[in-house]
């Protein structure tokens, strides 16, 4: 049960964002056990965001999962979803940020998974 938000401060198209959600897709097979079919996706565009004072294009990725708190594949992933933001969205490697969040409890359709 992934969750993956998205906020660029850059304007996305259409076609862009078809492609950043079936990359995203692939990229979250990375980690273990995951796949598109469990998938929450979010993107948010033309947030505000300043890097080094500046508005440059700027990605902000936040992949939430549970149960891999040893972070198995997020590595990997780091690098896929970096690749996916220069290629869809012409964003410098360098201001693409992931940030990774180990859900404990989470609830979907009224059931409740806990890791303890």
């Amino acid at each position: 049960m992934p969750f993956i938000m998205t906020k660029v401060n850059v304007p996305v198209g259409t076609a862009q964002e078809v492609q950043l959600k079936a990359r995203l897709g692939k990229a979250i097979e990375l980690l273990p056990g995951l796949s598109e079919k469990y998938l929450l996706a979010g993107i948010e565009q033309n947030c505000r965001f300043y890097l080094r004072g500046d508005s440059e294009p700027v990605a902000y990725i936040e992949a939430s999962v549970f149960g891999n708190e040893q972070h198995i594949g997020c590595e990997d992933f780091a690098v896929a979803v970096t690749k996916i933001f220069v290629d869809v969205l012409n964003i410098s490697p360098q201001n693409v940020y992931v940030k990774f969040s180990d859900i404990a409890a989470w609830s979907v359709g009224g059931m409740f998974f806990d890791r303890g």
